[in-house]
């Protein structure tokens, strides 16, 4: 497995900066948060994207694409619009920034892209309908710039459990995105413990989150902080096969961030 870090929590930094201070701390990917002060997808000029993959390829460094930037799409609304969004042009600038991201990770050397399906707020079209073209359609957009679609459950979400991934996966078939899996999300939903989880979707995942958290609190927090058993967590990865990228997601402790990437990669070490 690869030590990786997400840019989400390092808002503070420069891009650059920010992969120079994760390479010096041994971290060997980074889950890159397509954001309006690293690499916004919609500013973006393909010198500036030409100089990060050149950066990373110095450093050794994988890149895994995310895209759940908060106020990228709707300067008023956390992460809308979605695939959940009923309004016909919303949804499709959510695909268009899917689209986008894919062509940006490709050029980076990514080999994944992680989404999300957004919370359901209702409207004229049923949610399960909404829902599955949604979801073909993202992947269909990220397939198409030749990335692996990875669908991350998110607690409120319309898919917001292992469970109704699963679900998903099996009514999209050959259609259906890849797993992009939070383990701290497991201690908020209940679903189980992650040594239980983890091996019955083994063969659907492509990524990897990872923070400390209270058991029922949609809160990423330092390690140390929670109830996370990091060493049961790696153990279990290993035991499956995993061989991707963990990235480590606190997206509110950008304030702190050359501790909170020391501390993480200290927890890693440690959990071996």
């Amino acid at each position: 497995m690869l030590l990786g870090y997400n840019t989400n929590g390092l808002q503070n930094h420069r891009l650059p900066d920010a992969l120079r201070l994760l390479a010096d701390h041994g971290y060997q990917a980074v889950a890159l948060t397509l954001d309006v002060q690293h690499l916004d997808p919609f500013q973006v000029s393909p010198a500036q994207v030409r100089e990060i993959a050149d950066l990373l390829e110095s450093l050794g460094m994988a890149v895994v694409i995310e895209t759940g930037a908060r106020f990228l799409l709707d300067p008023d609304h956390k992460h809308e619009p979605t695939l959940m969004t009923r309004d016909e042009a919303g949804r499709q600038l959510r695909l268009e920034f899917y689209s986008r991201a894919a062509r940006i990770g490709a050029e980076l050397g990514a080999a994944v892209v992680s989404f999300w399906s957004g919370v359901d707020r209702g409207g004229p079209a049923d949610t399960e309908t909404t829902l599955r073209a949604g979801v073909e359609a993202a992947c269909e957009r990220i397939r198409a710039e030749g990335l692996i679609p990875a669908l991350e459950p998110e607690p409120g979400m319309a898919v917001s459990t292992v469970a109704d991934y699963l679900l998903l996966s099996e009514q999209l078939g050959t259609a259906a995105p890849s797993l992009c899996l939070d383990v701290g999300h497991l201690y908020v939903t209940g679903e189980g413990e992650p040594g239980e989880v983890i091996p019955t979707v083994a063969d659907h995942i492509a990524q990897v989150h990872l923070e400390d958290i209270r058991r029922g609190v949609h809160e990423h927090l330092l390690p140390g902080t929670g109830d996370v058993d990091f060493q049961a967590v790696r153990s279990s990865l290993e035991q499956s096969g995993y061989k991707g990228p963990v990235c480590f997601e606190l997206s509110r402790s950008s304030h702190l961030a050359p501790t909170a990437v020391q501390t993480c990669r200290e927890t890693w070490e440690n959990s071996g």
